[in-house]
């Protein structure tokens, strides 16, 4: 595809796609605003100055899982002993808790499309998943292993809507034939040239374990290198739940050493404390700009992110929006609080001193690269104040639940039959295959043997 075709079909793409530059209705603001409340009367004494929930966003992301089947068989897995015994839940039950997402945590909210491995599933299913998704104002991302991830796919879901492509990849996963992280990277870089163009943030999940561990400072310039395509990099510490066969955690992986060993990759010490997300033992993160293989921190510290977030309460924000229509609308927001246009200028002549000699030597190109951060918990080992003010939820049957809270009892979630209604009327349908199905109730048809919405 040529340069020119690929910005085309960009174009066309991006107008394509619903609601990406729509503004938020007043009934859209006020949904917001409310689950914006409820966000902070959940994290109490953690809705400090510099979280980011309760203030930018209800939430920080909520999975639907649409499969429990997956194509790899990770040393870390979170999924059930039974995953590969389960039929794919119906496509009227997922669409369902797509309306269950936007009811609890307003427009804007980011799904996780993942599983499993979500490109299992039917393809058809998949794209009608990501376009309903994109329908309600909830922008969607794929997690995938990349196996099946074709970019005629990804061509597909990003004029269905699709916002992210995650690629997981890392040594848990014992990709044959590879051996080290540095190895991986040749998949790495074919994973890469599969979204270029399209207009996706294309971003990368890494495990964190002990056999890997001391890569991290070599993995991080490479992400640095491929800044262009790159949004974000996710650093996922190992946990032992699921049907994972590494068991606890070594004592030389931890939030701490993680962080570390990102900021010898960087060349520089990273912010990480600037934005709090959720419970400061769970997640960090760190906004950068990549120029000319360096990095550069975009906020600085807890007192500047803290002053904007007081400054800019009033200011309800469409995550549906392109960086640059999030921009605008601040700078349009500013005339009420006029000495941010001083203090953004300053801060930004700041900034631009300092990248001055790269920038230069970039000819100008300047990219957006996040690191995050992510420490899950043991099963064993569920902390509740860090349940309670979970940034990272799965939409269950019976609601949102907290990630690790999901994983730890995932069998009592998965294994639950359930009552869907359809166009063609209730269905009872039962998750396991080795089970016989039950007889159907009244007026209801039962899904045992095979699914006629999934075709299993």
């Amino acid at each position: 595809m040529t340069h020119t075709k690929v910005q085309t079909d960009r174009q066309a793409w991006k107008s394509s796609i619903p609601g990406d530059a729509m503004p938020l209705s007043p009934d859209e603001v006020t949904e917001l605003t409310q689950a914006l409340a409820r966000t902070r009367e959940r994290l109490g004494p953690l809705a400090v100055g510099h979280q980011y929930l309760g203030h930018q966003a209800s939430i920080g992301c909520v999975a639907l899982e649409i499969t429990q089947r997956c194509n790899l068989d990770c040393t870390l897995c979170y999924l059930s002993e039974h995953a590969e015994q389960m039929r794919d839940i119906p496509l009227e039950a997922l669409l369902q808790r797509l309306d269950q997402i936007r009811a609890h945590f307003g427009v804007g909210t980011a799904v996780q499309i993942t599983g499993g491995e979500p490109t299992l599933r039917q393809r058809r299913e998949l794209v009608a998943i990501v376009r309903r998704a994109r329908e309600l104002g909830l922008p969607p991302a794929l997690m995938t292993n990349g196996i099946k991830a074709t970019r005629d796919l990804l061509a597909e879901l990003a004029e269905a809507g699709l916002n992210d492509v995650a690629f997981h990849v890392d040594l848990t996963q014992q990709r044959k034939g590879f051996t080290t992280e540095k190895a991986l990277n040749v998949m790495r870089r074919e994973y890469i040239e599969r979204g270029r163009g399209l207009p996706l943030n294309v971003m990368f999940n890494t495990t964190v374990f002990q056999g890997n561990m001391d890569e991290i400072p070599d993995l991080v310039p490479f992400f640095i290198q491929h800044a262009d395509v790159v949004s974000l990099a996710s650093f996922q510490l190992h946990a032992a739940t699921g049907r994972g066969v590494l068991g606890k955690r070594h004592t030389a992986v931890s939030l701490a050493r993680v962080r570390e060993q990102i900021n010898t990759g960087a060349g520089t010490a990273l912010p990480w404390d600037a934005v709090l997300i959720g419970h400061p033992q769970c997640h960090n993160y760190a906004l950068t700009l990549a120029v000319n293989g360096h990095l550069y921190p975009v906020i600085p510290d807890q007192q500047f992110y803290s002053q904007f977030l007081r400054d800019f309460s009033h200011v309800v924000i469409d995550r549906r929006a392109s960086r640059r229509q999030i921009i605008w609308h601040y700078l349009k927001a500013a005339h009420r609080r006029p000495r941010w246009y001083w203090r953004g200028l300053r801060y930004g002549f700041s900034l631009g001193w300092r990248m001055k000699q790269d920038v230069l030597a970039a000819r100008g190109k300047i990219h957006k690269l996040s690191f995050f951060i992510q420490n899950f918990m043991d099963a064993d080992a569920l902390d509740p104040e860090r349940i309670q003010a979970c940034s990272f939820m799965v939409m269950t049957a019976d609601g949102p639940v907290s990630m690790c809270a999901h994983n730890a009892r995932r069998d009592a979630f998965i294994l639950k039959p359930l009552d869907i209604e359809t166009a063609r009327g209730t269905i009872h349908w039962i998750p396991l295959r080795s089970r016989k199905a039950r007889q159907p109730a009244a007026k209801q048809t039962t899904v045992g043997g095979g699914c006629g919405t999934c075709g299993q």
